[in-house]
Formats: structure tokens, sequence, C-alpha cells
């Protein structure tokens, strides 16, 4: 993986100094060489920082083509492209290096835009085309790597980090209109908190010229309608099958890097079917690193050393305590550039980093998995009130009981705590609301109660979920699906993108020039999923029941049998001794919350004196909020964010 930025003015020469210092502020990113590469007329520019993982010799970008009439920098991979270089070299066409980003190059040349059609991976990209004087950016059909865009005093300037783009000169300022948005309902996939900052959504190109620029989706989830799921004869074994070879070939075309490969590793599911695929396509044993806590009901480590011997993987624990993610809570929270909820993206930066001291540029993970076969609670819970037919009512709501009794630790953040209103519009809209979208509805909430009378005031009537469900396709791609499929889609563009691919996935991992590779989230094994029926996904309070089959095979039964444990860090609110505990108290009653323009402090530090009579149940619902508004002051301090006035980017 890399960082990339791109500049283009259509009436000004771009800076050569400030381009150096967007692609200086991505260093940890790509520590390996630096390249910068400007058009004749000074109006484009493109910067690489480059973290080498194939080609290690030659692969240096800004790259350009035959004749050297398009250059381009890629930040991702690439699968499959041996194949697509033997036939782009059929074609015609003659490669400069032996890197995978290259065929991009070619693919453009033969087919333009739809060259995204054409590629496997996760990716964000930008080029210029000098004959056609067009700037062309792309990113990978579910948002794993990032890419950011500013257009400011005349200049389009394009990054994978937003610090890159304030490094450049853009104004650093919040968007006060989104910040409302991301603290009280679902983020969108194309804002940040940043005021005039975008992202190129997930599944999308960019194209720009001096007139202009416009975003166009090339790619989006299929479900296939519930009528035709209901009305096949497929048996269920034919789709174990099919499943278990699209996985297992996608982990096996992530093998491929000329530096060695390890593999994130913990008790669920998820992370054990990729090793243990991957083991039984490597020739020598696999690196396994394992995050364990000092809390039981947070620790999976020996459920992960189990599964590492029987893939004959070496096993390598990372022990993290609470005065650990008090340490680097700001570091990580400056390289994410947004709000967290928890201290498990702070143990990510931590695992990430024990990756590279060990020598590790490229990681297996498991993330997405959840996303496609409903893995977390709340889809389960979807899936017992909402897929109801044949079901006995009372049976179900035993099940409900059950299921929220069994998943305590998930209180707040994947279960509601708190009240969230009726949220009419999300059931016009969709038929009936989503657990997610109470989810964020209740800690908005919360968040509420919090802010200051004047944000609160100038916000009032907003109505969160509905503004998110206004930018999906709903009627193109929900008519007619299963009400699990509409959940699992609405969390695939919201919290997917937003948290989960950047606080426990590429900002992360990029901290510390580590490579995350996501074999889930290939898109023919997400497609794959779309055409499978839900009962096959979550069967009674079993979830991702199809990923269990497929993997039985690979996997101990100890994961077989074991329940989805979400992967969180203990909440800092039921520590009180701990150093984390105390580090958000001093912080939200001293002056950086103080300097926040959304909160009122002494509501909060009243909340903070009311932790020590609450349950632990209520201090556990609590946690995400207080812990979203500790990152929100580490934003303020570490970017030196001016308040703005208030409007929207």
């Amino acid at each position: 993986m890399c960082g990339i930025a791109a500049f283009f003015s259509s009436r000004n020469n771009v800076s050569t100094h400030a381009l150096e210092r967007a692609t200086e502020s991505l260093h940890h990113r790509g520590p390996d060489s630096r390249g910068i590469w400007h058009s004749q007329d000074h109006r484009v520019g493109l910067g690489h920082a480059r973290l080498s993982i194939i080609d290690l010799t030659t692969g240096d970008q800004p790259i350009a083509n035959e004749d050297e009439t398009i250059h381009l920098v890629v930040n991702g991979e690439f699968y499959d492209f041996e194949r697509q270089r033997r036939e782009l070299e059929q074609r015609g066409h003659r490669f400069h290096s032996r890197s995978d980003s290259e065929v991009a190059l070619h693919l453009y040349e033969d087919y333009g835009a739809h060259c995204v059609t054409h590629l496997r991976g996760e990716f964000a990209f930008v080029l210029w085309d000098e004959k056609n004087q067009l700037l062309f950016a792309a990113r990978d059909r579910f948002g794993i790597k990032p890419l950011h865009y500013a257009f400011h005093e005349g200049t389009l300037y394009l990054a994978s980090e937003v610090k890159a783009l304030f490094a450049a000169g853009v104004p650093a300022a919040w968007d006060h209109e989104y910040f409302h948005q991301h603290a009280t309902g679902p983020a969108m996939p194309n804002r940040t908190l940043f005021k005039n900052v975008h992202q190129v959504p997930p599944g999308h190109y960019l194209m720009a010229t001096k007139d202009g620029f416009q975003l166009l989706r090339y790619w989006e989830f299929d479900y296939t309608p519930a009528a035709e799921l209901e009305a096949t004869s497929r048996d269920e074994r034919s789709y174990v099958e099919e499943f278990a070879a699209v996985f297992e070939e996608a982990v096996r075309l992530r093998m491929r890097a000329d530096v060695p490969v390890g593999c994130y590793l913990s008790g669920g599911i998820d992370s054990c079917a990729v090793l243990g695929f991957a083991a039984r396509n490597s020739q020598t044993p696999i690196q396994a690193f394992t995050l364990t806590f000092d809390q039981a009901a947070y620790d999976e480590g020996e459920v992960a050393r189990e599964m590492a011997a029987l893939a004959g993987a070496n096993f390598y624990p990372i022990p993290i305590k609470q005065s650990h993610i008090a340490d680097h809570f700001a570091d990580a929270i400056w390289h994410s550039e947004t709000l967290c909820s928890n201290g498990h993206g702070v143990s990510k930066y931590l695992l990430s980093r024990a990756v590279r001291d060990a020598g590790y540029k490229v990681v297996y993970t498991g993330e997405g998995s959840d996303e496609i076969l409903g893995g977390y609670v709340h889809f389960r819970s979807d899936m017992l009130s909402h897929n109801t037919q044949g079901q006995d009512p009372a049976e179900v709501q035993r099940l409900l009981k059950q299921l929220e009794a069994a998943n305590a630790v998930s209180r707040g953040l994947l279960l509601p705590a708190g009240k969230t209103g009726a949220m009419e519009s999300v059931e016009r809209v969709l038929g009936f609301v989503p657990t997610c979208l109470r989810v964020f509805a209740a800690t908005g909430h919360q968040r509420i109660g919090l802010f200051s009378d004047d944000f609160k005031a100038r916000n009032e009537g907003r109505d969160s979920a509905r503004l998110f469900l206004d930018g999906l396709d709903v009627s193109g791609v929900l008519e007619g699906r299963d009400p699990l499929n509409k959940s699992l889609f609405v969390w695939a563009k919201s919290f997917l993108p937003t948290y989960i691919l950047n606080l426990l996935g590429d900002r992360m991992e990029m901290a510390h020039s580590i490579e995350g590779r996501v074999p889930f989230l290939d898109h023919r094994v997400v497609e794959c999923l779309c055409r499978v029926p839900v009962s096959l996904k979550i069967r009674g309070l079993t979830e991702k029941y199809l990923l269990r089959e497929a993997a039985r095979p690979v996997i101990t039964d100890t994961v077989y049998r074991r329940q989805k444990h979400p992967f969180l860090s203990p909440p800092v609110t039921t520590a009180p001794s701990e150093r984390f505990h105390q580090m958000m108290q001093d912080t939200l009653r001293g002056s950086s919350l103080t300097s926040l323009p959304f909160y009122n402090q002494k509501k909060v530090v009243a909340l903070l004196d009311q932790l020590p009579t609450m349950s632990e149940a209520e201090s556990v619902g609590w946690d995400p909020v207080l812990t979203s508004i500790l990152s929100a002051c580490i934003l303020q301090e570490r970017f030196g964010l001016s308040s703005g006035d208030g409007a929207g980017g």
C-alpha cells in the first residue's frame, strides 16, 4: 500500500512545494520511496509515497504509459494482475515495471473509465490523461482504501488522507452540519468531519476537466430478490461448495507478495477461516498475530492459540492493557481522522506496530465478513424480528431476549442503549427499522442531550437517518429484497467504509506501514453472497452459517461452534483506576472540550460525576458516547481546527 496525492488546476500553476508537503505528510503510508510528477504546463501534479510489496526494484511511481501521455499513482493492490498483464502484452502494450499497479494504466488505455470494472482488489488511484485533458480518480468497491478531495481557490486536491490536504493548504475547519450527522445518525460514505473535504464514495470514480468534475458509480450490491430466492431449487451443499471455492480463491490471490505475509488472528471465525485457507495454500508456516486483553470477557487469546496450532502457524500474542490505549489514543485518532467509540481502534494500531516490529509489511485480515454474512448481533435481531415467515411469535421473543442477554458487551455499540424515537421516515422508506439504525439513533439521542444549546438549536428537527437514506439507491437496490439484506446494505454504506475499514483497517495498519489484505471483500465473494438465501447467512441464533460450513474443514471445533464475539476493548467508563479512564476525565473537564464548538461542558462534567453511581450496564451504555467526545477533542487539538461559521461543506 502507499499514499497518493494529486492536484489539478484549470487556470493556475500547482505548487511544487505544496505537493511535496502533502506527499511528505503521507510518509507513514509509504516510507520506502517518494516520487513527484508535474505536467509540462504545471497545471497537474501527482505525488506518491511508496510501500514496496510487489516489484521491489522497478515499481516506483508515478508511472507513465509508452508515450508518456498518461501518468498514474496508485494506493493498493490489484490481484490476478499477472494474467491481465499477459493479455495486455498480447494486445501490444509494453510494461516498464513488474508491479501490479501498472496494469491499471494500460487497462485505462484500452477501456477508459470502464477500466475499473476489470480491477480486482483494494485500491484508490489517480491518473492524468494528457490527450483528453482529464483527471481520473477511482476508489475500490467497498472503500477499503481511502481517497479524499477538496476544491480550494480554483484547485482540485486529492489525497489518501485529509492531513495531506491540510498540508497542501486546504483550510482545516469543522463541518458543523456533518458533525451533527455523524454524531446523531449513520455516517455518510461521501463526507468527512472537515469543512469542504469530501470522499470519493466506494464503488465510484471521479472525472475532472477544466470545466468541472463529476462522480459516477461503477459498482453496487445486487441482492437477488426474495421471491427469486424462495423459488430456487438449489440445495444447501451447492451453496456451501460455491462459496468455499470463491473464498479460497480470494485468499490464495492475496498470498502474492515479494515480502513475507502474516495474518491477524482473533478467536472469531472470520480471521480463523482466512488463516485456515491460507495455511492450506502455503508451503511454510504463517505468522499469526493475536491481541490479548486482561479482562476475560474481551480476551480471545486461547481460542486463537488453538486455531494457530491446527493451522501449523506461529502464534504471536500481543498483550494490550488500558494504559497502552491511554498512551496511544491520541496518535491513533490523528491517523484515523474520525470519531472513535471504543479503544479497539487503538488496539489495532498497537497490533500493526507489533507486526511492523516483527519485520512484516503485509497481513491478511478478516474485516468485512460480518457485513456480508450478518455477523453482528443487530443482524441476528433483524433476522428474528423481520424474516418472520413460519416463526412462532412467542419463540421469536424468547430468542430475542436470549440474544440480548448473551451480548452484554455489545450494548451501546451494536445494540441500542436508551431511547431511539419512532423513526417513522425509515419505516416508510425501508418497510422496517434496521436495528443498526436504532443503535445510531440511541447514541445520537444521548449526544443531543450533551450538545450546547446553540448547536442543538441550529440542528433542531434534522432527521439524520432519513438524510442518510436519501443518498442511497433504495428503490434500485432494495426493492423486493429480504429485510436482512436491507440491513446488510445500510451497514455496508455507513459503518463499514467510515469506521471499520478506517479505524479497524487501513488507517491503523498504514500508521505503521502495514498493508492489510481483505479477502472477504473480494467483489466476487460479495457477489456470490448476494445470491445466497438469507437462511444460509443466519440460522436461528447462529450467524454466518454458510461460512461455518464452508470453513469447517480448516478451523477448530471451538471456532466452528462459537458465537460471534465482537472485537472490542474493555470499556473506559467501568475502570476508574485505569489511566485511560483518568485521561478521559482530565480531557473532558479541561480546555480541550471548552474549545470544541459542539458540547456543553457542564452537561458532560455532570455525566462524568454520575458514572460512579451508575450500574455497569448504564455506564457501558455511555462508554461509546464519552469515547467519541474524547476523540473529537483530540482532533481539535491535533489538527488545530477552526470552529468555522457552522455551514456545511
